[in-house]
Parts: C-alpha cells; sequence; structure tokens
C-alpha cells in the first residue's frame, strides 16, 4: 500500500516487537476529526509499547472529496502523524478486514493474531465523557501477556466511501 511518504509498505514491515495496531480512517469524516487527539494518543501509545502502527484511507468514492492521497499528505501534515498512513486502494483491505466505519481499530499481537476489534474509547461525543478506553486497556493487557477483557466493541461514525 502506498504510504503519505511515497513508499509501499505492508502490514509485516509495519510490525513491530509487541504487534500491530490497524486503524481504518480518513480525512473527512466529522467522527474521525472529534476523535482526532484521541487518535494520535492511542497510535503513540501503541508506538511507545513497541506496537507498529498504520492507518488506512478506504474511502475509495470519496478521493475527490477531500481524502485524495495529497489531501491525506496535508491532513497527516497537519496532525502530525509520525506513522504509516496509507490508501488503501479499492477498498481491499477494509473488504479484507471487515470494516465498516471509520475510525475502527484492528489490533493484532505479536503472533499476528487479532486480539481487539472496535472503538477507540465509549464515547463518541467527547473524550471528557469517555468511561472506558477500549484501545489503550486492550494494548495494556496485550503488552502484559493477559487475557484481553473486552476483545470487540462496537464502533462509530461514518462508513467506509466504498466505489459502487
Amino acid at each position: 500500500m502506498k504510504d503519505i511518504s511515497g513508499i509501499e509498505i505492508s502490514f509485516k514491515e509495519s510490525m513491530k516487537k509487541n504487534g500491530l495496531l490497524v486503524m481504518f480512517s480518513c480525512n473527512t469524516c466529522p467522527v474521525v476529526k472529534r476523535y482526532q487527539a484521541r487518535t494520535l494518543e492511542v497510535c503513540k501509545y501503541a508506538s511507545a509499547n513497541n506496537i507498529g502502527v498504520i492507518l488506512l484511507n478506504s474511502n475509495e468514492a470519496a478521493r475527490d472529496d477531500g481524502d485524495s492521497y495529497n489531501d491525506m499528505k496535508e491532513y497527516a501534515k497537519q496532525q502530525h502523524y509520525n506513522f504509516n498512513y496509507v490508501v488503501d486502494n479499492n477498498s481491499a483491505m477494509a473488504d479484507a478486514f471487515g470494516a465498516k466505519r471509520t475510525p475502527e481499530v484492528f489490533l493484532f499481537n505479536k503472533e499476528e493474531k487479532l486480539v481487539y476489534h472496535g472503538a477507540i474509547d465509549d464515547n463518541a461525543n467527547g473524550p471528557d465523557e469517555v468511561t472506558r478506553r477500549h484501545a489503550i486497556i486492550a494494548i495494556d493487557e496485550m503488552v502484559a501477556g493477559k487475557e484481553i477483557a473486552v476483545k470487540e466493541t462496537r464502533s462509530v461514525g461514518c462508513s467506509i466511501k466504498r466505489k459502487g
């Protein structure tokens, strides 16, 4: 997949010692924008815990409406992304993962096993109303070698804009 840096990367290349955090995201969804600080927090937290991070923009049908490759580069620059942000051509990875929304998190352990899938936390309205930080708790449990207490939650946000 083409990263905003211009290079082609894979999930395997993005994986670090403790696993990989994959998040389906975009530039245009109002929920993604409300979650932006929390997205950055989770991605930095994953990186600090030796977990690779890759964000995928699967909005193939919105490439001309704010989710183009150039728009992605500009958005990432504005948001100070220091992790992979890639184009998911034809929503192929979203289809393979069964991803439906932005933002939507998939956390894999070091054995490449999916251990958590769902929302970043339990409140899309704002960080002050969050009572459970699903992704961060799952990262903590995974790194500690514990069973993930909540393996799946319902992600909220905009639907991925697939072509056709």
